[in-house]
């Protein structure tokens, strides 16, 4: 018989069996089988959007569902009429020009995160990335062969870090920095002189950005959404822009997100994607065409909602004992720092990290909320506030009875 390896015996090859589950996605799976399985599950797992894809998308997408045209291959980066939009799209709201050309259509933002560190990432690069982070971008840079550094600021700082930590952080190893602003997790957005001197400090040390940009609609308070390339316009041959339709226009599962770089970025992320998925689907395309060159009335509808549950979220886990809630700007999360709760016993059950909190919080009074070690360190929940007014309240009231028992 012959003799088998370890390595020729492994089924699962050690690069995608490292991959960790989505967290986000796991929580928001268990909530739903639940709540499926007749249980009073409240989720505030998913950043998806309650609302229903504005009609105007809808009635294009149907459109295009009827023509021919559509029923076929189309161009691995994008219909050009989808390109040539998204430019137009970032001179109205960030404010400077790219060519189409330099713009790939990916198959949601997920997409886009990974190529984008796939196309200036090798094996032995680092990657700093601010904590709390969403969950996908260390999986990414570690499927690219990069190291994630990661840079934590917490709830006293905002979830804001500053130019002195990644300072700090800087090796000769750094080939990138993670720039997300409004953030996922934390709703933090930063400044328009942090996002400055952030731009700054990468140009002057050669590294490059990889900006998540897919947020920058949903914003409160008077905050302020700073495109970095236009804080520093000479950072444009190094920075990788990411976005999509999804958040902006509730449109999750439509799957169309974006990448915008250099030419020469592009190309080799285009190259990649001509064998890994090809063209995006030609009629959710079609669909994000309608949403862009549209109005934006429909979005500042959503952004109204969302800004009245942000209000009444921060009011009700403020109130908590224990609790210490930073009022989030952007996005659609509160991400509550739950270190004073953490030790006492609530119900028999003494949680120590964030991740026990949480699976307290589902058995006893079934509301799904997302451990802090999904995004970086413990001691932190993260709650969407992209539900109903009504299930946002009686999730948030279940959570603080619960916490009330605390000793």
């Amino acid at each position: 018989m012959a003799h088998v390896t370890q390595a020729s015996s492994r089924r699962v090859s050690a690069r995608l069996g490292a991959i960790a589950e989505s967290a986000t996605l796991a929580v928001d799976a268990k909530a739903k089988a639940l709540k499926a399985a007749g249980r009073p599950v409240i989720g505030f797992g998913a950043g998806e959007p309650d609302f229903p894809t504005p009609s105007y998308i809808v009635d294009a997408a149907v459109a295009a569902a009827a023509d021919p045209v559509n029923h076929r291959y189309s161009p691995a980066a994008g219909l050009p009429v989808l390109r040539e939009a998204i430019a137009a799209k970032t001179l109205r709201d960030s404010g400077y020009e790219v060519s189409p050309s330099q713009v790939l259509v990916t198959n949601g933002g997920k997409q886009a995160v990974f190529q984008a560190f796939a196309s200036i990432v090798d094996p032995g690069d680092e990657v700093i990335l601010p904590a709390p982070y969403w969950t996908t971008y260390p999986e990414a840079i570690t499927l690219a062969g990069g190291t994630p550094v990661e840079v934590f600021a917490g709830a006293e700082a905002g979830y804001l870090v500053t130019v002195e930590q990644l300072e700090a952080a800087r090796t000769e190893r750094t080939k990138a920095i993670l720039f997300c602003s409004p953030s996922n997790p934390t709703g933090a957005v930063y400044s328009p002189e942090q996002t400055r001197a952030i731009g700054q400090w990468a140009l002057e040390h050669g590294i490059w950005v990889i900006t998540d940009e897919i947020y920058e609609h949903l914003l409160y308070d008077g905050a302020q959404f700073t495109p970095i390339v236009r804080a520093v316009p000479e950072l444009a041959d190094t920075t990788i822009v990411l976005n999509g339709v999804a958040k902006t226009y509730a449109m999750t599962g439509w799957r169309v997100g974006w990448m915008i770089g250099p030419s020469d970025v592009i190309k080799a992320a285009t190259n990649f994607q001509s064998h890994l998925t090809s063209n995006v689907a030609n009629v959710s395309q079609r669909a994000a065409v309608a949403a862009l060159t549209g109005d934006l009335a429909a979005v500042e509808e959503m952004r109204t909602a969302f800004d009245r549950r942000r209000r009444t979220m921060v009011e009700l886990l403020s109130a908590i004992d224990g609790i210490v809630c930073p009022v989030p700007q952007g996005a659609f999360y509160a991400y509550p720092s739950v270190e004073g709760v953490l030790g006492r016993t609530i119900r028999s059950v003494t949680p120590r990290t964030s991740a026990e909190l949480a699976a307290l919080i589902l058995d006893e009074v079934e509301v799904a909320v997302v451990p802090g070690e999904a995004f970086g360190p413990s001691g932190f929940l993260r709650l969407s506030y992209a539900l109903g007014d009504e299930d946002l309240l009686e999730g948030v009231t279940r959570i603080a009875t619960l916490l009330g028992e605390a000793s």
